[in-house]
């Protein structure tokens, strides 16, 4: 098993963040994850109606694309949106705004664990590719652990670290074959920064949430979800 590399917490780089949040908005293969992520949400909580009308908290939403996906198959539902990146959340406003969904998106820039958010508590959390960006995995759980209600649903999508380098090759010829050579680069460090599903395990169980499943959903995705 290849050693995990970290890589930078925060995307701030103008031309950067400009380029992967419009190209994520614009491209199907770039919705693709998300819509994945919700499709596997309603799998494993079917038991929460179509028409949830509640405050999602959205950790790591970058320019906040998961939540507007998320928003279309929960119309009643408003969002907390929080990144640690200035200039994320304001490419963020600017998708939210063209697709009139700015009254239910409240963007917080933030950094976990010592999030300021606009409530204290919430029924449903979700993280999408946030986990392998932190130094420190811990401060997601402990940001959960701070913020969920008794009772809460939590759903956190993340990718798994390859055994090896010749499996990165392999992925990001299957995944972002035909982006850019800077996208590959981030597609490529990402996967290199990302946990084994044991590793994520004995994070829950060190953070006392060892309720919460590990499942894997793809060649390269993990799920970790459940009921606190």
């Amino acid at each position: 098993m290849m050693d995990r590399v970290t890589e930078p917490e925060l995307m701030n780089d103008e031309a950067h963040v400009k380029a992967y949040a419009y190209r994520e908005y614009a491209y199907a293969n770039f919705s693709e994850p998300h819509n994945f992520f919700v499709k596997i949400f309603q799998e494993k909580f079917s038991d929460i109606p179509f028409g949830f009308n509640d405050v999602v908290l959205d950790l790591g939403c970058g320019s906040c694309d998961l939540s507007r996906q998320f928003s279309k198959a929960y119309p009643d539902t408003s969002f907390h949106c929080v990144d640690g990146s200035e200039l994320m959340l304001k490419y963020g406003k600017e998708l939210n705004d063209k697709e009139n969904l700015s009254h239910r998106m409240k963007l917080v820039e933030s950094c976990l664990p010592n999030v300021d958010l606009p409530q204290q508590f919430y029924h449903l959390i979700i993280s999408n590719s946030l986990l392998h960006h932190l130094h420190n995995p811990l401060h997601l759980w402990e940001t959960i652990k701070q913020h969920a209600k008794p009772f809460a649903h939590v759903f956190i999508m993340d990718l798994i670290r390859p055994v090896d380098e010749q499996t990165v090759t392999y992925l990001t010829n299957e995944y972002v074959k035909n982006e850019s050579d800077e996208l590959k680069k981030d597609f490529e460090n990402s996967l290199r920064a990302a946990f084994t599903q044991n590793e994520v395990r004995k994070q829950l169980d060190e953070m006392d949430l060892s309720n919460l499943m590990v499942e894997e959903v793809s060649n390269c995705n993990m799920i970790i979800y459940g009921t606190l």
